[in-house]
């Protein structure tokens, strides 16, 4: 559900583009988080404030809630994870401001990024265990390996499927169901308790993406039974 009139939607349009909505404001969220990232690492200071201050608490306490339950080993993939939690909870936010749009309700936003943590699990299984990751789809007896493989697959890729439909579903129903009660109250307060609650699960879905991705990639880098 987009707002009736796009901010970048008119730009774009002034300049002769036509670029799908969910496409410009990924661009913007993506100059965004980079400009504010350098912002707040620039000073560098030993006692953090402002920006550099909110950034260090996000990322700290989302490294060592990840810590915990992948263990050292899984500093090497926060990047991402720290990367892709940010960049999901800024695409849900922006579209409770009128005139902008949240690429997370665009199911093609939600895919490739489903799709990049699929295949980012199955690099660190390679990378961890080698040509050995394939036990992981064979089962515990190797007679029921014709057995086990294909429900293994349809399992992994089902994992793409709900990654995607579920954080699409969510934004998707969220900015409708706003809309609907921006439309029939005719003032922008009306909403206004309904935002509270979409902040509320906008955090919540980045949140939930990054912990199912940090499940996949941590069972990827355990031995197979």
């Amino acid at each position: 559900m987009e707002h009736p009139i796009l901010f970048l939607d008119v730009l774009t349009g002034m300049l002769g583009l036509h670029i799908p909505p969910h496409v410009t404001y990924a661009w913007l969220i993506m100059a965004l988080l980079v400009g504010l990232g350098y912002l707040a690492a620039k000073p560098r200071a030993l006692v953090p404030a402002g920006g550099q201050s909110f950034f260090e608490l996000v990322i700290g306490g989302l490294e060592e809630f990840m810590v915990d339950i992948t263990g050292e080993e899984g500093r090497a993939f926060f990047p991402y994870i720290g990367t892709l939690f940010l960049y999901i909870w800024v695409c849900n936010l922006i579209g409770l401001i009128p005139g902008f749009f949240s690429p997370t309700a665009n199911i093609n936003t939600t895919l490739s990024m489903a799709l990049c943590t699929f295949i980012y699990t199955h690099y660190l299984g390679i990378k961890f265990h080698g040509a050995k990751y394939i036990k992981h789809f064979l089962g515990p007896v190797p007679a029921l390996a014709p057995l086990f493989l294909p429900i293994e697959i349809v399992g992994h890729l089902a994992r793409v499927m709900s990654l995607t439909l579920r954080l699409f579903g969510n934004i998707m129903g969220e900015d409708l169901v706003l809309a609907i009660l921006l439309m029939l109250a005719g003032a922008f307060l009306a909403p206004l308790p309904m935002m509270f609650l979409a902040i509320f699960t906008c955090t919540v879905q980045a949140f939930i993406f990054c912990l199912l991705s940090i499940m996949y990639f941590t069972g990827s880098m355990e031995e197979a039974h």
